[in-house]
């Protein structure tokens, strides 16, 4: 297990955590305005230049790599808003793709998928338990990392 590891990351860049259960994919925000929909609000979410959009996938094949750069490109190109459902929502046990914005995401294993406003924590496989993912200029620090079971990819977004 490694402490601390830092990777450069442009903007026009995608990196993808692959792992055994699952993938993360990791973009920079920018600075800008984000919105976030729940059954009871609509929530406003500003980011800063290295503020990180974190995508999680609970698969490892191709077609799930390819899902999860077009869902960053929705949210971050399309303006796509976050959508947060209610514990309880059906439709939490079928989300394949869950996403996060801000300075720093914590992965975590625990929770039901989707269902975070808070945008502090996503769930991800157990490979990834645990780990933070945090937005650093120019790039992106990973902290309480494994990388004998995880392999890090770089490609343009």
């Amino acid at each position: 297990m490694i402490d601390c590891e830092t990777i450069e990351l442009s903007f026009d860049e995608i990196l993808y955590l692959c792992g055994r259960d699952g993938v993360i994919g990791i973009v920079k925000a920018g600075a800008d305005q984000w919105f976030i929909e729940t059954d009871d609000c609509e929530i406003a979410l500003f980011t800063e230049e290295d503020d990180l959009f974190v995508a999680s996938g609970f698969g490892t094949d191709a077609r799930m790599i390819e899902g999860i750069r077009c869902m960053l490109y929705l949210v971050r190109e399309i303006r796509s808003p976050l959508i947060v459902l209610r514990k309880d929502h059906p439709a939490s046990g079928r989300l394949q793709i869950v996403v996060s914005a801000g300075e720093k995401t914590t992965i975590s294993c625990e929770i039901t998928p989707g269902t975070h406003p808070e945008q502090d924590v996503l769930c991800g496989g157990s490979e990834f338990d645990g780990m933070q993912i945090a937005g650093v200029s120019g790039g992106v620090q990973l902290q309480n990392i494994d990388l004998s079971k995880i392999d890090i990819r770089i490609s343009k977004m």
